[in-house]
């Protein structure tokens, strides 16, 4: 069994998360089987599941704290940390990571000066593998966050991240 480390970080809301977020809440609430698009809108509007959001979702459904992380630990979309602007997802399925998918996560870890699950400092990248994304013909295969990049070698995924880092 994989254990999955739960660590907070201090948590900061905007008005406009906080009114979506409440807008959310009350929307599904009264809805059978609600823990699940709770947790998946409070993923998306938050970047991550911080433990104030689930304390409330808790009592607002009326379930036990342990049961919302249950369910939270279960399922891999789920973080319990903030990510950064860009999340960059290196497919580590068969075929990517045959084909060096693994070289290229070791070289964008030394570049970023994080390891695989970490945020850079400033907040503006996360480094993660992912199980297969789909595109095996396109192996080895990134995203940063939805943009799916195939065909790569470290000199290309160096090319894509150079382009991230232009923008933040």
């Amino acid at each position: 069994m994989i254990e999955k480390k739960v660590v907070q970080a201090d948590f900061v809301e905007t008005e406009s998360q906080k009114e979506e977020f409440e807008k959310a809440l009350s929307r599904l609430r009264s809805q059978r089987g609600a823990q699940m698009p709770l947790l998946q809108e409070t993923q998306r509007i938050y970047g991550y599941l911080p433990q104030e959001l689930l304390e409330r979702i808790a009592r607002a459904l009326d379930v036990p704290l342990e049961e919302l992380y249950s369910t939270a630990t279960f399922y891999s979309q789920f973080s319990f940390v903030p990510k950064g602007d860009y999340t960059i997802s290196i497919c580590m399925g068969t075929a990517c990571y045959v084909k060096g998918a693994g070289d290229i996560l070791d070289d964008l870890s030394d570049i970023l000066k994080i390891k695989s699950g970490e945020t850079t400092e400033d907040k503006k990248f996360t480094l993660e593998s992912c199980r297969c994304i789909g595109a095996c013909g396109l192996a080895p295969v990134l995203k940063v966050n939805e943009e799916v990049y195939g065909r790569l070698n470290k000199k290309k995924s160096e090319k894509v991240l150079a382009t991230y880092q232009k923008e933040a």
